[in-house]
């Protein structure tokens, strides 16, 4: 094994590594699409207008939390060409988090303040506010907002901020959106048929070993290289893994990092299963008997016990970039 320090140093490399997904290039697609083309058939900053009424489209990314879905957003927005920033460093989209309490001023008022405009007044009158943001987003020639965590717009004031999301789809300087969010997203989208209309989906599947297992393998033995450890030998240990992180690949990558955090702390040269069950103890505040790492029948036990549905078995590939 190397040294502590520099085994620190590699494991804080890791947590700046993406691993690339399918879900990539599907993300990248889904938004791709909705930018105008140029004469040479490259993707234009220009929204895309659809059908007779000349509005835009949007896109709803859809995962369980730890997922990973804020950062496939990120991750593709960054990447994608035509939406670099511009020569004077204007960006090309802005984002922010739903606020709580989430209402039409706090929502409104959130993505002023992304575009640098924040709120002058809060006795301000609620619908100029979709004025001054409609005005700011033409002024900086701004094409995508993404507003994450949209599951909260399932609030008092659902109804008004989805007619003014339709409202910046619309007009002169019609804009892109993404939303980001759990399932219960799909219910605020889908209470307005018109907004429902407007995007299409995403939706990131749980992991499953028959189809992950291998490749997760990979991410981790890769991992353990770079650290300077032996990778793990129990055959069970990604099942483990999958179950403890609720079938959700965010959080799988997480646990595997804090169980390296043990591994160098401790200064052992292979990654174990203990490593894995003192970093879930810790996540998780259980004790030995309810730990999926110590538990012959790991599968019974319930890491969320809100949650009794069984992983969807859906095909993906994952490799470490």
């Amino acid at each position: 094994m190397m040294d502590q320090h520099t085994a620190e140093q590699a494991l804080e490399a890791l947590r700046e590594l993406h691993i690339g997904t399918d879900r990539d290039a599907e993300a990248a697609s889904h938004i791709e699409r909705l930018f105008e083309k140029d004469a040479a058939g490259h993707r234009t900053s220009v929204a895309k207008r659809f059908t007779k009424t000349r509005e835009t489209r949007g896109v709803m990314v859809i995962g369980e939390p730890g997922s990973g879905k804020s950062h496939l957003v990120n991750r593709t927005l960054e990447k994608l060409p035509m939406l670099q920033a511009q020569e004077d460093g204007t960006p090309r989209y802005i984002g922010c988090v739903v606020p709580s309490p989430a209402t039409f001023k706090s929502m409104m008022g959130e993505l002023l303040k992304a575009s640098g405009y924040p709120v002058e007044s809060k006795r301000q009158e609620a619908w100029s506010l979709v004025q001054d943001l409609r005005y700011r987003l033409a002024e900086l020639e701004i094409s995508l907002i993404w507003i994450d965590e949209a599951q909260d717009l399932f609030c008092a004031d659902r109804n008004l901020i989805l007619r003014a999301l339709k409202s910046l789809m619309q007009g002169e300087h019609a804009i892109t959106i993404i939303v980001s969010g759990t399932k219960e997203l799909a219910t605020v989208i889908r209470s307005d048929q018109q907004v429902k209309r407007r995007f299409t989906s995403i939706v990131l599947p749980e992991l499953t070993e028959e189809y992950d297992g291998e490749n997760f393998r990979e991410i981790m033995a890769h991992y353990c290289q770079r650290v300077g450890v032996h990778a793990p030998m129990e055959t069970d240990l990604v099942g483990r893994v999958f179950h403890g992180a609720r079938y959700c690949f965010g959080r799988a990558v997480e646990l595997l990092l804090l169980a390296f955090e043990f591994a160098i702390e401790n200064e052992d040269p292979h990654l174990e299963i203990a490593h894995f069950a003192s970093a879930y103890a810790m996540q998780e505040a259980c004790s030995a008997s309810e730990n999926v790492f110590f538990v012959e029948q790991y599968w019974l036990i319930k890491t969320d016990p809100e949650e009794d549905e069984k992983p969807r078995r859906t095909s993906r590939n994952r490799r470490a970039k």
